[in-house]
C-alpha cells in the first residue's frame, strides 16, 4: 500500500530533503533523486555544496559522473527545507576529547529543521545516537523552534544509517533498512518511503528507542571482536607466533568469526560504543566488556609506534631522528575520510621518541588532514631515504606495491635490515623476509 506522502513524493507533488550531505546523506539524496523524486540536498558547508554543484564528489561514494547527472537540488539555504514533507537528517555524531557524546551536530540540525518545518511533515533521523536522543533531545528542540506539536502537527521517526564508506558491495539499496516511527501510521509511511530506494527490504522496529539501540550495538559488537583480535596479536607477538597465520588456520572452522587485528578509528566503530556506555553510566551501570575493548583498540596506535622503535633498535638504526614513513592516514582503506583516524596516534607516539614521520596517502582528503591534524601529506613519489616503512592502511594501491617500489623508499646505503611494518598484512610475509626486509605485522 502506497501511503499518501509516498504517493505525493513519487508524483513530484512534494519534496524530500536531506540535512547533511556527507558519506551518509549524499548517497541517500542521490538514490531518491534517481527514482524521480524532487530532492533538496541541504548542508551548511557552502564549499561542499559548491563542489556538488560542479559535479565533484569529495567523498568518492558515488562518483563525479553520477553527481553531475543528478537532479538533487544542492543548497546551503536552510529555508528550502520548508518545501519538504519528508526530511531525513544525516549529520555526524562524534565524541568529545573525554569520550562523551558530542550531540552538537544533531542539536544544530534540530534547530535548523525546527525553524523551517512545515505542518504535516515527517522528520527522520539517521545519525547514530544512544537510545532516547531522538525523542528526548531532538523533538523538544524542533517543537520549540517550530511552535508545532510532535505527534499532532508533525511526526518523528528514526532509521539508523548503515552505509559503509568505501564499500562498493554493501550499498544503500541492498542493505536491509531498519525503520521506526512515533506511531503506526508514521512507521508505515517511513517504511514505504525508504522502500522506494531499498531493494533489500525494511525491518520495522518496535519503537524509536529499539531502532537507536540496534544501531549502536552493531558497531559495538564489531569493536569488541576487533579488540579481541588486537589482544591476541599482542599475546602472539610475545610468543613469537604470526597472528595472521593463526587466524587463517582457525578460520577453517565453519563458525569461527572472520575478524582481524588493526587500528579502529572513524566515525562509527571507534565512536558508537562510547554513546552506549555513556547512557549506561547515566543509569548507574559501568560497562566492563565494551569499555575494555575500547581501551585495547584506543591503545593500538601507541603499540604500533613502540614496536617500530623496537624494530629500529633491532636493525641497529638510531631511533632519534630516524626517517620513518607512514603509508595511509585515512581511518579505513580506499576512503578519503581522515576523521578520528587512529594513524594519528602512531604519529603522536613516534614524536615522543624524537621521530617526525613522513606521511603519504593518495586517497586522503589533503585539506581535511591539514585542518584536523595539521598534517602535511607527501606524494608517494617523494618517499626516499627511509629507515622504516609503516603500511598503516590497506589501500589497494599499497597492496599492489612491488619489491622494486618498496626498494626506492629506503636509504640506498642500507640493503639489510630494512624495517617494514605491514599492519594489515597486505604484502606476502615470506617474500618480504626472503628479500631482506625486517617484516612485522599485527
Amino acid at each position: 500500500m502506497i501511503t499518501e506522502i509516498t504517493g505525493k513524493l513519487l508524483n513530484r507533488q512534494e519534496s524530500l530533503a536531506l540535512v547533511g550531505l556527507g558519506y551518509v546523506g549524499m548517497p541517500i539524496a542521490i538514490a531518491f533523486a534517481q527514482k524521480g523524486l524532487n530532492v533538496v540536498g541541504f548542508d551548511t558547508n557552502k564549499n561542499k555544496i559548491g563542489l556538488y554543484k560542479k559535479g565533484i564528489d569529495p567523498t568518492h561514494e558515488v562518483g563525479n559522473e553520477i553527481i553531475a547527472q543528478s537532479t538533487v537540488d544542492f543548497t546551503s539555504d536552510e529555508t528550502r527545507l520548508k518545501e519538504a514533507s519528508f526530511i531525513i537528517v544525516a549529520v555526524p555524531t562524534p565524541v568529545n576529547d573525554d569520550h562523551t557524546p558530542d550531540l552538537s551536530p544533531v542539536e544544530s540540525a534540530s534547530h535548523i529543521v525546527g525553524q523551517n518545518l512545515s505542518r504535516g511533515a515527517i522528520v527522520v533521523f539517521e545519525s547514530t545516537v544512544y537510545p532516547g536522543v531522538t525523542e528526548d533531545v531532538c523533538v523538544p528542540i524542533i517543537e520549540a523552534e517550530s511552535g508545532l506539536k510532535c505527534g499532532v502537527d508533525w511526526k518523528i521517526g528514526y532509521s539508523p544509517e548503515r552505509i559503509n564508506p568505501g564499500d562498493k558491495k554493501h550499498r544503500l539499496n541492498n542493505i536491509t533498512k531498519i525503520v521506526s516511527g512515533i506511531d503506526q501510521e508514521t512507521l508505515d509511511t517511513i517504511a514505504d518511503v525508504y522502500s522506494i530506494v531499498v531493494e533489500a527490504g525494511v525491518h520495522k522496529a518496535k519503537s524509536i528507542k529499539v531502532a537507536e539501540a540496534a544501531k549502536v550495538i552493531e558497531n559495538s559488537q564489531r569493536d569488541i571482536n576487533i579488540a579481541f583480535m588486537n589482544e591476541l596479536s599482542i599475546i602472539f607477538h610475545k610468543m613469537g607466533i604470526d597472528t595472521k597465520s593463526v587466524l587463517e588456520a582457525a578460520g577453517t572452522k565453519w563458525n569461527f568469526l572472520n575478524f582481524f587485528p588493526g587500528l579502529v578509528g572513524g566515525h562509527c566503530i571507534g565512536v558508537d560504543p562510547y554513546y552506549l556506555t555513556y547512557k549506561a553510566e547515566q543509569l548507574g551501570y559501568h560497562s566492563q566488556v565494551i569499555l575494555s575493548g575500547r581501551r585495547i583498540n584506543d591503545d593500538m596506535g601507541a603499540y604500533v609506534a613502540q614496536n617500530c622503535v623496537k624494530q629500529l633498535i633491532s636493525a641497529d638504526i638510531s631511533v632519534k631522528n630516524a626517517r620513518v614513513v607512514i603509508l595511509g592516514f585515512t581511518f579505513k582503506e580506499n576512503c578519503p575520510d581522515t576523521r578520528n583516524s587512529k594513524v594519528y596516534d602512531i604519529v603522536k607516539e613516534l614524536r615522543e621518541y624524537g621521530i617526525e614521520p613522513v606521511i603519504s596517502d593518495p586517497y586522503a582528503d589533503i585539506v581535511e588532514a591539514h585542518k584536523l591534524y595539521n598534517i602535511h601529506l607527501s606524494p608517494l613519489s617523494d618517499i626516499k631515504e627511509m629507515d622504516a616503512v609503516i603500511i598503516a592502511v590497506a589501500h589497494d594501491q599499497f597492496s599492489k606495491l612491488q619489491l622494486t617500489d618498496l626498494a626506492t623508499m629506503y636509504r640506498q646505503s642500507n640493503h639489510e635490515n630494512r624495517v617494514l611494518m605491514d599492519l594489515k598484512g597486505v604484502l606476502n610475509k615470506d617474500e618480504m623476509e626472503k628479500s631482506g626486509y625486517q617484516y612485522w605485522r599485527l
